[in-house]
């Protein structure tokens, strides 16, 4: 039997890190932030600790313009308002259904 291949290993830019660390420390929780960038939460747990260590270093030292970080915060940001309209709708359906 032949072991199926592992799915290849994202890549984050030191920018997206630091991103979402900071959005950890602001007081949102891993699980939350790691959801919404869709990340795995020990992926987030580490990168946490590696900022508080001083070692958190990305992929690449290519730098990322203003736009492109721009572009990453909206695509995290929409994604975070996608999954809150969709709870509304689900508990919209469920509070209808039982208030028959």
């Amino acid at each position: 039997m032949t072991k199926p291949k592992a799915a290849p290993r994202a890549r984050y830019t030191l920018e997206f890190k630091q991103e979402a660390v900071r959005l950890v420390e602001g007081g949102q929780s891993i699980a939350a932030v790691a959801r919404t960038l869709g990340v795995v939460d020990q992926t987030l747990f580490n990168w946490v600790k590696a900022k508080r260590e001083g070692k958190l270093t990305g992929v690449d030292s290519k730098p990322v313009s203003a736009e492109q970080m721009e572009i990453a915060r909206l695509r995290a940001e929409l994604a975070r308002v996608t999954m809150e309209r969709d709870i509304l709708g689900k508990a919209t359906a469920y509070f209808a259904k039982a208030a028959k």
